[in-house]
């Protein structure tokens, strides 16, 4: 927690309009049109853009015309963030309804209702279960908050021409070009690069006809992304917390993939789908990680999740002691807080927590047909609920939330309640809708609580009130809720009408309900393989006996792919490099913390210039408006060279800033 009175960009004595009908229209507008975009990208390639920056961007934009403020502009973004994150909770668990053949048809008839209340009750609960945990996780200083600070600057550069905010809006556009330039294939943004010792086929696995994959040797899968957004979300973080993250990329590629197809060659049919051992040694490794390298991870990181929330257990237990202090009466008076203090009720938050679990038993009611079933799934559903939502929250404060491996919470969700179902002996259809079914609250919620205390931290830095902020997104959920479904349904149809059949093909693969599905269906049918979970669990474990700072990260980095966690990795390189230059360099505190806040700028323009392209791309896709692609085989090389000039852009830019040792020092961007 932190030590020191905390200076907001907006005093908390200054009155400065906040809440008005203009800023939450544009909000909830760009919620719906954000979030349609989302569930497109992740239907189809199973990932989702940030929604933070070009809420930031477009909501600024829209609202100097009418000269509105920057705690405006704050709630209009915070309102248009909330439609991905709701986005990603559907995408990622509702197609699995009808992948698992729980749902007849996803029309209106048989999918509306049930789909809005599971998306209603979990994005209700992500806000409410953050609010009694927000000060404790905003406030903790070791949480560096990467995308809610450069939220944060996009707004603080967008009041004045300062060199501060050229930094910013020149590194968007040159984040924005490098991502472009990759979509139209100037250069290749991702190369997987086997580094192979030994014979590569000294054993083959015969596939059927003349089919074979090898399976010997040893292999190291290493090339980072060309991502100006990941390297920024690295600088940011700084060199200890990329380089846990990429230490579980390092353990899956370079341990635990190698040695299981050295000596599990011959039987990874057993475990791995045959079809996806076909194409060479790239697409088995890649089948291995996604089968049982994974699985490893989601055990790791139900370990992690758990750590986090010991090692968090001060903050959070003093946080819910004052939420209950505040219902029985002994909170502080309203009127005596600062504006900046002032949240909304926690007898309002716990009475709504209320009303929102007997609905939802009432929906569960529905799916398993037996109440006194859907009583203890809504209990596991409140309970997982609020315990990985605060771990989303931990999450996005140390990676961001276009990093937040929200399936992978889903799936240890998913793990709990299936076994719960199971011991209770429901079985069939009825138990896998209803175990998909808590997955898919807890899911909206996580994304939802990690997505809010982003904008909570971002508010924190501007000087913007946490209770405007928690109503505002609990409007923006409930809009979100009640018209995502549209979006979702069209693309599915139309997928049907050219010819596929909709979720789950190669056309709308819906890979993270895939996975949730076939997970859901396997652990009820008594199919799941446990032994990965176990390993994971005891990998975890090993962890927090070496004294890992932080399990989770590393169980994350073997769940995200290699290529994200590297180019993280690269960005934290070059944070260390600039610093360490600065210290040869002699620079006194004020010139690094001037130092500090230029590469902060940059990163945060890299970040932002991405995530508003990624949108522009996913229009694109959505309209059926094919770019063109100037080369069919473009050069990774280039692609390097391109990294090796941002990485000398940003040391130069932020060293050139240092300024004079008697300067005063700036206040520090990093909050």
């Amino acid at each position: 927690m932190s030590q020191k009175k905390h200076q907001p960009y907006v005093p908390e004595s200054m009155k400065m309009t906040e809440f008005t009908v203009a800023a939450v229209g544009i909000g909830l507008v760009m919620s719906i049109i954000l979030g349609a975009a989302n569930a497109y990208l992740g239907l189809k390639a199973g990932i989702t853009i940030a929604a933070t920056y070009p809420a930031a961007v477009i909501g600024m934009a829209l609202l100097r015309a009418k000269r509105g403020t920057i705690l405006e502009e704050n709630l209009a973004r915070t309102a248009g963030s909330i439609g991905e994150s709701i986005a990603a909770g559907a995408i990622f668990t509702l197609p699995a309804f009808v992948i698992s053949k729980s749902w007849p048809a996803f029309d209106f008839e048989h999918a509306y209702l049930k789909s809005t209340a599971l998306m209603l009750v979990g994005g209700v609960l992500g806000v409410l279960f953050v609010s009694l945990v927000r000060r404790a996780l905003v406030e903790d200083d070791e949480l560096p908050f990467p995308e809610s600070v450069a939220a944060a600057e996009i707004h603080k550069a967008g009041q004045t021409a300062s060199g501060a905010a050229k930094y910013l809006f020149y590194n968007m556009m040159t984040g924005a070009g490098i991502y472009f330039a990759g979509v139209l294939k100037l250069f290749e943004p991702e190369h997987t690069l086997f580094f192979s010792i030994g014979e590569l086929g000294k054993s083959t696995l015969k596939l059927g006809g003349d089919k074979a994959i090898p399976t010997g040797g040893f292999t190291v899968a290493a090339a980072p992304s060309i991502s100006p957004a990941y390297i920024g979300v690295g600088y940011i973080i700084g060199p200890r917390l990329a380089a846990l993250n990429f230490a579980g990329g390092v353990l899956a590629w370079g341990l635990f993939i190698p040695m299981l197809m050295y000596f599990m060659g011959p039987h990874l049919a057993q475990f791995v789908p045959a079809a996806e051992l076909e194409g060479g040694w790239t697409n088995s490794a890649n089948a291995v990680w996604r089968y049982i390298v994974r699985p490893i991870a989601v055990g790791g990181m139900l370990v992690g999740a758990g750590y986090t929330l010991f090692r968090m257990r001060k903050n959070l237990i003093g946080g819910l002691s004052r939420a209950f202090a505040e219902l029985r009466g002994g909170g502080p008076d309203p009127a005596t807080l600062a504006r900046t203090e002032q949240y909304m009720s926690f007898k309002v938050v716990f009475a709504l927590i209320g009303v929102t679990f007997l609905a939802m038993i009432g929906v569960y009611t529905y799916f398993a047909g037996a109440i006194w079933i859907a009583a203890i799934a809504a209990v596991v559903m409140l309970i997982t609920g609020f315990l990985f939502t605060t771990v989303s929250g931990s999450l996005v404060g140390f990676i961001g939330s276009s990093n937040n491996p929200i399936s992978g919470l889903t799936i240890s969700t998913l793990l709990i309640a299936a076994l719960l179902m199971v011991s209770l002996g429901v079985s069939g259809p009825a138990g896998v809708a209803t175990v998909l079914a808590v997955a898919a609250v807890v899911c909206v919620a996580a994304a939802v609580g990690g997505e809010l205390l982003q904008d909570f931290k971002a508010g924190y830095i501007l000087g913007g009130t946490p209770r405007t902020i928690q109503w505002v997104e609990l409007l923006s959920v409930v809009v979100s809720s009640l018209v995502m479904f549209i979006p979702v349904m069209l693309l599915h149809q139309a997928n049907i009408k050219k010819g596929g059949i909709g979720f789950g093909d190669a056309e709308l693969p819906a890979p993270q309900a895939g996975l949730m599905a076939l997970l859901a269906q396997g652990i009820v049918g008594g199919e799941m393989a446990w032994p990965l979970v176990v390993m994971g669990i005891f990998m975890g474990i090993g962890m927090i006996m070496l004294q890992v700072k932080s399990p989770m990260l590393v169980a994350v980095g073997m769940y995200l792919p290699l290529a994200t966690t590297f180019a993280i990795f690269v960005g934290g390189c070059i944070r260390s490099l600039t610093d360490s230059l600065s210290t040869r360099a002699g620079h006194n505190e004020a010139q690094k913390a001037r130092i500090e806040n230029t590469g902060i700028l940059v990163s945060s323009g890299l970040i932002a210039g991405e995530g508003l392209m990624g949108l522009v791309v996913a229009a694109f896709a959505l309209f059926d408006v094919a770019l063109p692609q100037v080369f069919t085989t473009p050069s990774y090389g280039v692609g390097l060279a391109i990294l090796a000039a941002l990485a000398f852009m940003m040391i130069r830019t932020s060293l050139s800033n240092a300024g004079r040792p008697e300067d005063p020092a700036p206040p520090s961007a990093m909050v």
